[in-house]
């Protein structure tokens, strides 16, 4: 099998010129000039702009709306409210304070974790892990 390899008007070698010491400065060439100002930014900044868009609206923003949810759930825990804590313990608030809770986890055993420590409302996590686990029809 040969190849043959046409001979194309353009290559890596520089053409030659009559004057090889300095580079002739003419009007004419084929590459355009490079931007300059507002215009060469603004053409780098819009990817930026996308990607931090995208990236507020895919991370950030949900984010946020959990820890409001999270706060408000914080914020309305009452006495008699069952629960569950970050270390995954499930009791039932019998006292609270603005940064403790003390939960009854068994008959006469009390503990006293931090507010901040509740992960959810345990009738609300039982419900919400009985739907995931329900088949879908299709």
């Amino acid at each position: 099998m040969h190849v043959i390899l046409a001979t194309s008007s353009w290559s890596m070698q520089p053409e030659p010129s009559s004057t090889a010491s300095a580079p002739s400065a003419s009007t004419g060439s084929s590459s355009p000039a490079p931007k300059s100002g507002i215009g060469g930014i603004a053409e780098l900044l819009w990817p930026m702009l996308l990607m931090f868009g995208i990236f507020y609206f895919l991370i950030l923003r949900p984010q946020q709306k959990r820890q409001r949810e999270t706060d408000d759930m914080l914020k309305a825990l009452k006495k008699g409210d069952k629960v569950r804590t970050t270390g995954g313990i499930r009791g039932e608030v019998v006292e609270l304070n603005e940064s403790e809770v003390w939960l009854m986890i068994a008959d006469k055993v009390k503990i006293n974790v931090l507010r901040s420590h509740v992960a959810a409302r345990a009738e609300k996590a039982a419900t919400e892990s009985k739907e995931e686990a329900k088949p879908t029809a299709g």
